[in-house]
């Protein structure tokens, strides 16, 4: 009983890494400073926020659209969601795909 909680306290210990995000220090950002880290995903973040808004400003634009019958109004806002869910989904994968094209020796 003594042994199992042991175990259990030290894979409690690591828990912390997989909250706090796992940082490791080899692919593209490895030889980049500790500042230019916190830049590139202080950009990241506040490109995640702009694109995040641009999609809900579409998603009010085909409401507004749909309520005044304007069909303009719907396709532009369609069109902001799309492509804005597409950059989200691009930069949100960024940090991974950047691992994978690393590791190929590209």
């Amino acid at each position: 009983m003594v042994g199992a909680i042991e175990e259990a306290t030290t894979l409690a210990a690591g828990v912390g890494d997989l909250v706090n995000g796992l940082s490791p220090d080899w692919g593209p950002f490895g030889a980049v400073g500790e500042k230019a880290r916190t830049v590139i995903q202080a950009l990241m973040a506040a490109v995640v926020l702009i694109l995040f808004g641009m999609a809900i400003w579409g998603a009010w634009q085909i409401r507004v659209g749909n309520s005044q019958q304007n069909t303009m109004d719907v396709k532009q806002g369609k069109t902001m969601v799309i492509s804005s869910l597409a950059g989200l989904f691009l930069i949100a994968s960024m940090s991974t795909i950047f691992g994978i094209v690393f590791g190929m020796g590209v």
